[in-house]
């Protein structure tokens, strides 16, 4: 398993799985186990079963590079559990805006490069996945939810590599 942007509660628990071959990544964190950029993954093709990655994408200068890269290192048949913000009716970016305030003002948040709408699945369809949409309120607890990083109304994309 591959974790981008580890959640120190999710570590832990997944850490603690038996026979879990587990590993996380982040370009900036020093916990992290390995410093990697999630649009340039330093593992072969069709390495993982499962990748986790939640709340990144959304920083992610090129995130359809970054999808590519996830596409390529899951092995065939696997799962990436992918979550961003939804927060619009359509996808906008502009690659042009670095101000902070700007981007604040423009994608919610200093260090966002974008805001997500529902179109989001197409970018997975796009890349090759399938994907299945679950709400995280659907499948687990208030308290759950927030211990494990998730906001309420948060959208995880299940996308299968089917080939």
């Amino acid at each position: 398993m591959l974790h981008f942007a580890p959640e120190i509660g999710l570590v832990e628990r997944f850490a603690k799985i038996p026979h879990l071959n587990y590993v996380c990544a982040d370009l900036q964190d020093p916990f992290a186990m390995v410093k990697m950029d999630i649009s340039d993954i330093q593992y072969p093709d069709c390495t993982y079963d499962l990748i986790y990655c939640s709340h990144v994408l959304e920083h992610v200068p090129d995130d359809k590079q970054a999808l590519r890269e996830i596409w390529r290192v899951l092995k065939p048949n696997g799962n990436a559990v992918i979550i961003v913000p939804i927060t619009t009716t359509k996808t906008i970016e502009d690659p042009s805006i670095s101000d902070p305030v700007k981007r604040e003002e423009l994608f919610g948040q200093h260090d966002h490069v974008r805001r997500y709408g529902p179109d989001f699945k197409d970018r997975l369809a796009e890349v090759g996945f399938e994907v299945e949409l679950i709400r995280a309120l659907d499948i687990f607890p208030e308290g759950e939810i927030k211990r494990m990083g998730l906001d309420q109304g948060d959208i995880i994309f299940n996308c299968s590599k089917r080939v």
